[in-house]
């Protein structure tokens, strides 16, 4: 039989949710393949740049790779969300890895044809910026299918967690298998990976779906409609706006390297150890909630998250003290998980399932804007007026974002729990059509 089945009704009465959100092993199964998937596209991330790097010898060689991949995900934005909402969410996210396997393929054999494969490369990053433009969405919008809104916060808290745990370890996997074997060996494992998640989709039940609205109108007017949900929904506007610009005008992983070499002096050694000081914060935070998710105060402690973000990100800008900067970034990584957690949580509570596909496309590209944005922004900012004061903004800026924030979206702030932000948005009532 094939293990796509067909989405059942809503009227289904569901299996009793278990204890634990991982004893639900269609959860277990998304959340290996999704972990695999993750470590591939940071293994696959680091060793494209190195050998770009590596054989033009050109830093904007490696503008190009970032570029390759984004405009692809920008282009595809609104037939992807369209498509997720319309079909099967894992055949979406199957044929994207698959296609992402192809692509691991292909680097594996531009790998032996020196600078002549350069171009090459280039090519197979825009077919693969157009598979994450699906991948993402589809990844977002599926969880939520799978387990019970009861246990939908801890199944996100704890998906963050090892996403984050595969974000740090992909890099470091990369390094050693290169240097293992180059790049054929790398590529190898990526390709497997990619494979391998897809398969384990297989496993994954959608239990929870609700009933696909028939197409109306064209493609745009789909999508437009769920722009308009979005832009009428404060709950769901005042989150993915927040996440859009509290990254982008205070983050300042762009100016470690900086901070490293000219505040703190301690080196690349040093580097390596603040990047990891948010890492290890993001990591215990998330394995914290993964176990005793939050529940109640949600808007604001929300809001009080980001605050402290942006207060630790502050401290940061004026310290000269390594030992204060590593505590600092790591507050800031706890306090950017728990946003993070409570975002995406209030996200899919807020939003019907015949929707998610179409208003996770807009937040994937929210977020990657940001990331993208405040990166430059930082790096304009420091340029323009010195490393530390541009730090020192970024983190004034943070703080009057949650202030405004907290007067422009009050629905939002006075959210207690997950549940009401489903009811304060109407997607419950829209679900029942």
């Amino acid at each position: 039989m094939d293990s796509y089945q067909k989405t059942p009704s809503p009227r289904t009465e569901p299996t009793p949710p278990p204890d634990s959100v991982f004893r639900n092993t269609g959860f277990t199964a998304f959340l290996i393949a999704r972990v695999v998937a993750v470590v591939a596209t940071q293994v696959q991330a680091v060793v494209v740049a190195w050998q770009v790097y590596d054989l033009t010898r050109e830093p904007l060689a490696l503008a190009w790779v970032g570029l390759a991949q984004f405009l692809p995900m920008l282009g595809l934005l609104l037939p992807a969300g369209d498509l997720i909402d319309r079909f099967d969410r894992r055949r979406i996210l199957a044929t994207s890895w698959s296609v992402g396997a192809l692509c691991s393929a292909l680097l594996w054999w531009l790998s032996g044809h020196g600078s002549s494969g350069v171009a090459g490369i280039y090519a197979v990053l825009v077919l693969y910026g157009c598979t994450r433009a699906f991948s993402g969405p589809a990844m977002q919008s599926l969880l939520p299918q799978i387990v019970p809104r009861g246990q939908l916060a801890q199944a996100i808290a704890a998906n963050s967690m090892l996403m984050r745990g595969a974000a740090v370890g992909g890099p470091l996997l990369g390094g050693v298998l290169y240097a293992l074997g180059g790049g054929e060996l790398t590529y190898a494992v990526c390709c497997a990976c990619f494979i391998l998640g897809a398969l384990l989709l297989r496993r994954v039940t959608v239990a929870h779906a609700g009933l696909r609205e028939p197409a109306r109108g064209s493609m745009v007017s789909r999508f437009g409609a769920g722009i308009a949900f979005i832009r009428t929904r404060p709950i769901i506007l005042g989150t993915i706006s927040l996440d859009l610009f509290a990254v982008l005008l205070g983050g300042v992983v762009a100016l470690l390297p900086i901070y490293a070499q000219e505040v703190l002096h301690v080196g690349p050694a040093g580097l390596g150890a603040l990047r990891s000081a948010m890492a290890v914060g993001e990591v215990g935070m998330g394995l914290l909630l993964s176990v005793r998710p939050i529940s109640r105060h949600v808007g604001r402690t929300m809001f009080a998250a980001v605050a402290v973000f942006g207060a630790a990100n502050l401290v940061f800008a004026l310290s000269h003290w390594f030992w204060l900067s590593c505590l600092m970034l790591g507050i800031a990584g706890a306090a950017d998980m728990v946003s993070v957690n409570i975002r995406g949580t209030l996200v899919q509570f807020s939003t019907p399932d015949a929707m998610r596909g179409r208003v996770n496309a807009v937040n994937m590209l929210f977020i990657g804007s940001s990331n993208e944005l405040g990166e430059f922004r930082a790096g304009t900012t420091a340029a323009w007026l010195g490393t530390v004061p541009a730090a020192v903004l970024g983190g004034v800026c943070t703080l009057g974002v949650v202030g405004l924030w907290m007067r422009v979206f009050p629905l939002l702030r006075r959210v207690d729990r997950f549940e009401e932000a489903a009811r304060a948005s109407g997607a419950q009532e829209l679900e029942g059509r």
